[in-house]
């Protein structure tokens, strides 16, 4: 059925379809229309960063930005929703177009620019929906704020977000927010990741529950760059790390159409890379460092590969754009 459906979406433009999608999702959730999408699948518990999943297969952030989707989603099976990225602020993003497939690979290219309605509304539409599972919640910085007060940005979203969500990732790796990957290094991460670890600890005294954090990085790190990343967030006792987000490179895609247009690249060219990310992370980490593998997801095969790295769970995205919710069954059933 997805099969039919995706064809008919991929003849309409990137942003529109997914406009449509999630307007139909959220608006049919608790329809029997849902019927369409609903699947009961195994129990395959895993237990990571204190919290117990239900299966280690997790919607990525991006997808469902202002947490208007979560009961659908939830309804597919996934062990854990990732919502997100919010800001302090609503924002429109970059100028459109702005998200682009490139079918031939089974990739997208996206420059959306974190938009989005703002972390209170974000707020209002976790605590409407009826899921009960884990909820992440991602957060990043608006465009118009200055790098100097980025933290606060963070700080301000975590504060709103902390009392609704099972853990919180920090998006510092969005290659389509000017200077936000700078806070993947040097005294820029050691600051944000100290004010964020004091942040946490008072709000877990506040609300009488322990949040984890996690980190999102970026595949376009050098090696160095990757344990010098990794040094830092144990050091700073941070949580878990999600590899990766989107890449820079179009190495894979050099020469097909939209190829050259500017944003993130995802899908199942960016599998290499990002699974290379998970094993430095994993060799050099030694277990103080739980990982979440995200990027080129497209099969059960790609996600025991990432398992296999040293990954405890994984989420998709262009994976699932491509092949819909089955890719969550197939996933699931060879765990």
């Amino acid at each position: 059925m997805y099969g039919l459906m995706r064809k008919w979406l991929f003849s309409k433009d990137a942003e529109q379809s997914h406009d449509f999608t999630l307007n139909m999702l959220k608006r049919f959730a608790h329809t029997p229309v849902s019927l369409a999408w609903r699947q009961r699948l195994q129990s395959k518990p895993v237990r990571v960063i204190g919290i117990d999943f239900p299966n280690p297969v997790g919607l990525a952030a991006g997808l469902d930005k202002n947490a208007e989707c979560i009961d659908a989603f939830a309804q597919m099976g996934f062990g854990f929703i990732e919502v997100g990225t919010v800001t302090p602020r609503p924002q429109p993003g970059n100028p459109k177009p702005r998200l682009f497939r490139i079918v031939e690979k089974e990739a997208i290219i996206n420059r959306m620019g974190f938009n989005n309605l703002g972390v209170d509304h974000l707020v209002e539409q976790v605590q409407l929906a009826q899921y009960k599972g884990v909820l992440g919640i991602n957060i990043g910085k608006n465009k118009d704020t200055p790098e100097a007060e980025a933290v606060q940005d963070y700080l301000h979203c975590m504060r709103k977000v902390y009392s609704l969500a099972s853990y919180i990732t920090v998006n510092i790796s969005s290659p389509n927010t000017p200077g936000l990957r700078e806070f993947q290094h040097g005294s820029a991460l050691h600051d944000l990741l100290s004010a964020l670890k004091e942040e946490q600890n008072q709000l877990a005294q506040q609300h009488d529950k322990y949040v984890p954090i996690a980190v999102k990085i970026a595949p376009d790190l050098t090696d160095e760059g990757i344990r010098a990343i990794t040094d830092a967030l144990i050091t700073h006792e941070i949580d878990a790390v999600i590899a990766t987000n989107t890449t820079l490179s179009r190495d894979a895609v050099a020469g097909l159409p939209y190829a050259d247009e500017a944003g993130g690249l995802s899908g199942r060219v960016l599998f290499d890379s990002s699974t290379h990310v998970v094993k430095i992370i994993a060799e050099h980490a030694n277990g103080k460092l739980p990982i979440i593998a995200v990027g080129g997801i497209d099969s059960a095969e790609a996600a025991q590969a990432k398992l296999q790295a040293g990954a405890s769970l994984v989420q998709i995205y262009t994976g699932f754009i491509y092949h819909g919710p089955q890719l969550v069954r197939n996933i699931v059933n060879a765990l």
